[in-house]
């Protein structure tokens, strides 16, 4: 079995000459050719015989056969219908394989997640996500709080890093809140871009978010705390006064802004980089009521 693994420079090649197959730069379609690199990931992504497997992208189906070979069962959802013949013919021996020819940002989620509940101890999500989307779709993901044991995803190194980067870093912001608000997250692996076909322009990461099963903060309003989170990442480089300013102009006054901010022992000339979730949170639940 191993040396036949999909996950080879030699049968990658094969299959998509086989098959005629032409790469789409609007899908973002890059092949891993590298099995080491996949059992690695599928070992930080906690995966046993216990797991449904959820995969995002199967692609030809190299991530999808090693799930195949360690998971309870695997449901593969792919956009691009010009592979799900591909999928089916590789990976037709594997009788615990299921691929849905749709795209994960439209799909039932809810449905696929409770169905396999309901067969299985555990349900992971796994996945070599294209760049373009990768965002939109952990972040559908984690809004609609699934019930998910974790998500592993190989993605853009950079974006890795600001998922699950820490305060006063140049790469946290909004979106480390958000990704952290709903799961703890880690990069276990940095993945080279030469073992990518083709090789895309950056190097990539597995990023590891376990759920949590509630959020580290108490907020008295979840949207209007994501809000205050981003306004104050607004402009970097200005001060939590100056964005704060901005985002309440016409209902509060600086002057009132500068004592919510001194009440709740905030130094208003701080920048968003320095705060805390949980001063983000102490932040929010302030202003809930003056805004």
């Amino acid at each position: 079995m191993e040396n036949k693994a999909i996950a080879t420079p030699g049968r990658t090649k094969e299959i998509l000459a086989k098959a005629g197959f032409s790469f789409k730069k609007s899908l973002g379609q890059n092949f891993l050719v590298d099995v080491n690199i996949l059992k690695n990931m599928l070992h930080h992504a906690g995966i046993t015989e216990d797991t449904a497997a959820i995969e995002i992208g199967p692609g030809i189906g190299a991530l999808t056969e090693q799930l195949a070979i360690h998971a309870h069962s695997v449901t593969a959802l792919e956009i691009d219908q010009r592979l799900v013949p591909i999928l089916k013919k590789e990976l037709g021996s594997y009788e615990n394989v299921t691929v849905l020819n749709e795209d994960v940002l439209k799909a039932d989620m809810e449905r696929i997640v409770h169905e396999l509940k309901n067969r299985s101890k555990e349900v992971r999500v796994v996945a070599n996500l294209p760049y373009y989307i990768t965002t939109p779709i952990l972040m559908k993901l984690l809004m609609d709080r699934l019930p998910f044991q974790s998500i592993t995803v190989m993605i853009q190194k950079e974006v890795a890093e600001r998922m699950s980067a820490s305060p006063n870093t140049k790469s946290y912001g909004s979106l480390s809140i958000a990704v952290q608000y709903y799961t703890e997250a880690s990069i276990p692996m940095i993945v080279p871009k030469s073992v990518f076909v083709p090789q895309p322009n950056v190097d990539s990461a597995v990023l590891h978010l376990e759920r949590r099963e509630k959020p580290p903060v108490d907020v008295k309003n979840e949207d209007f705390f994501f809000e205050i989170v981003r306004a104050s990442f607004k402009q970097r480089r200005k001060t939590l006064m100056n964005n704060l300013g901005s985002f309440f102009k016409g209902s509060l006054e600086k002057p009132e802004i500068r004592e919510v901010l001194e009440g709740i022992g905030i130094d208003p000339g701080r920048r968003g980089e320095s705060l805390t979730m949980e001063e983000f949170a102490t932040l929010a639940n302030a202003f809930t009521y003056q805004k």
